[in-house]
């Protein structure tokens, strides 16, 4: 494959469906409270915090803690290589199932 491929943007850190959804709501959001993309994705906040603790060890989504209505809240977002990777993957998905 060269990396003209589209093929070649096929990413398994970002293919698990849990984190591809993540991923697909960050990406359309920009950024999401912790507790939003949990209800969007209809998962307990363990399998998130799993899945969100994947893609920061990858380098793909950032957190911000801030405080709202007094309570610590936390913020999800895709980094600049996350967005790309997602972007290249979802390049990968569409040129394996075609148009």
């Amino acid at each position: 494959m060269t990396t003209s491929d589209p093929v070649a943007g096929f990413n398994t850190t970002i293919h698990a469906p849990n984190r591809l959804r993540i991923c697909a709501l960050l990406d359309t959001a920009g950024e999401a409270e912790f507790s939003a993309v949990q209800r969007q994705l209809g998962i307990s906040a363990s399998v998130l915090s799993k899945h969100v603790t994947v893609l920061m060890n990858a380098g793909y989504v950032e957190q911000r803690k801030a405080v709202r209505d007094t309570r610590q809240r936390v913020w999800l977002k895709l980094t600049p290589e996350g967005r790309e990777a997602y972007r290249a993957h979802h390049a990968a998905l569409r040129a394996i199932v075609g148009p």
